[in-house]
């Protein structure tokens, strides 16, 4: 190394980590992870955002600013036909993939032939419920588990999602606040979804469906 290149900024920068990184013993690096497992699981969040009027209506406005679109049902059993619904007014025929969790409504009496597995990229449709829903920027929040595979929202062209009202939160810290009470470890994947899949790479024009689906439908519950 020159004279020039010790003394440069690159230099001194490295340097200086260096001499940190030598002061650091073994027991300051296991009392900083200890202080920071305590902060991750202590439950204590920072200032939140104020969240005025009704989380629900907010959401599903939210929602349709993302570019999805939305519907309503008064019972849970009420949902193949709403699907059916949605998918016949759309031109998107009546197949479809499910998760596990929705195996047991009757989808063959709303004229709808589904599957309930992981999608492939072959199945046009996937329906599923949603473990979160974020009302501050009308996010889906979606957790792998063996009932509700992430494929399912991932794969197909179209998402529909179920959204009970009891599971919508006001902000992402809330989300990850609900994750940590109901999960011991993290899950395998836990997506985010704000709307069809978009990207704007080709000239700034916005093309919807180029990483994953190119509708989503959100299904508030009662």
């Amino acid at each position: 190394m020159t004279k020039k290149e010790s003394h440069s900024p690159r230099a001194e920068i490295m340097a200086r980590v260096r001499q940190n990184l030598a002061a650091v013993t073994t027991v300051d690096a296991v009392t900083r992870k200890s202080a920071a497992e305590e902060t991750l699981h202590s439950g204590v969040r920072g200032p939140q955002p104020g969240m005025a009027g009704d989380l629900v209506e907010r959401f599903m406005q939210k929602v349709e600013s993302m570019s999805s679109t939305t519907g309503r049902i008064v019972r849970r059993e009420d949902l193949p036909q709403a699907v059916a619904h949605y998918l016949g007014e759309n031109g998107l025929g009546g197949d479809a993939v499910i998760s596990q969790d929705l195996a047991a409504l009757d989808w063959k009496g709303a004229g709808l032939a589904v599957e309930a597995r992981g999608a492939v990229n072959a199945d046009p449709v996937g329906i599923t419920t949603c473990y979160c829903a974020i009302a501050e920027t009308g996010t889906l929040m979606m957790v792998s588990r063996p009932e509700t595979p992430p494929t399912l929202s991932l794969l197909p062209e179209t998402h529909v999602a179920l959204v009970m009202p009891e599971n919508i939160v006001p902000s992402l810290e809330d989300a990850f606040f609900r994750l940590r009470r109901d999960f011991s470890a993290m899950p395998p994947a836990v997506n985010f979804i704000s709307g069809p899949s978009r990207t704007a790479d080709i000239e700034q024009t916005i093309v919807l469906g180029a990483h994953g689906p190119c509708r989503v439908h959100v299904i508030l519950g009662a």
